[in-house]
């Protein structure tokens, strides 16, 4: 909710209402009040990348994977139509009725990402996958007790710290979706709200790649981080095993 509604105002306040620094703020905001609100009961999985690396690594069992991406999706489906019904008159002035993907008055970047349009799709992949490698290493490193670890109850705020950054750095070339239960559940809506199937092939296609980029990337931030961190790090002392016990959980 925060983050469609931030890039909302900024795109149908036409600049006038928050810069894309606005979106940015938006979506860390949004990450950290979902983690504060989820993860003392399911670990705030908010991502269906990293829930997916979860079961891969045995870190959580497969028969909850399909309650957690449900979750998911009527999340992130219920906070687009929400943001729809909050501006729904100002997307009517704004498209004079006629929601479009692409044109002088899309809006369908609003709800979903889209590619740019110097942009190739080799090089979305790769915006993608990248962006999402840095997401999850940074998580993995937030949490690491082992090696330099966040102070206890920081991990939500610089979870969203990260997430801003990530939309500083990389967002220009696909808007960093960094998660399919972000990008999949607003197109899925905007299909039916009135935007059409072309939410679905424009940009050559383009929804189908932040739904395996991010899954990609995901499983390689773990592979980088146990190369390149986890395996250098020294064992936990005794009397730091309470501390760490919680944060790994919340992870």
């Amino acid at each position: 909710v925060f983050g469609l509604s931030s890039a909302a105002q900024v795109v149908l306040g036409r600049g006038n209402f928050g810069q894309y620094l606005s979106i940015n703020l938006g979506f860390g905001i949004g990450v950290t009040l979902g983690i504060h609100a989820a993860g003392g009961i399911s670990g705030a999985h908010l991502n269906a990348a990293i829930t997916l690396t979860h079961c891969i690594l045995g870190n959580l069992p497969w028969r909850k994977l399909p309650a957690y991406l449900i979750g998911q999706f009527l999340g992130s489906f219920t906070a687009t139509a929400t943001v729809f019904g909050l501006y729904y008159d100002a997307l009517y002035d704004y498209t004079k009725g006629n929601f479009t993907v692409t044109g002088p008055a899309a809006t369908a970047s609003i709800f979903s990402t889209y590619p740019a349009p110097y942009l190739s799709l080799l090089g979305g992949f790769f915006t993608e996958f990248t962006a999402t490698v840095m997401l999850v290493l940074g998580i993995l490193i937030i949490h690491d007790e082992k090696n330099n670890g966040a102070l206890k109850g920081t991990q939500a705020l610089l979870t969203g710290i990260l997430v801003l950054g990530i939309g500083l750095g990389m967002g220009m070339n696909t808007g960093y979706a960094i998660n399919p239960s972000r990008d999949l559940p607003p197109r899925v809506f905007m299909a039916i709200a009135g935007w059409g199937m072309e939410v679905f092939t424009a940009g050559h296609h383009w929804w189908w790649v932040p739904l395996t980029a991010p899954t990609l990337g995901s499983l390689a931030a773990v592979l980088i981080h146990k190369l390149f961190i986890d395996f250098h790090n020294q064992p936990v002392p005794e009397s730091g095993n309470e501390k760490g016990q919680t944060v790994v959980e919340t992870s």
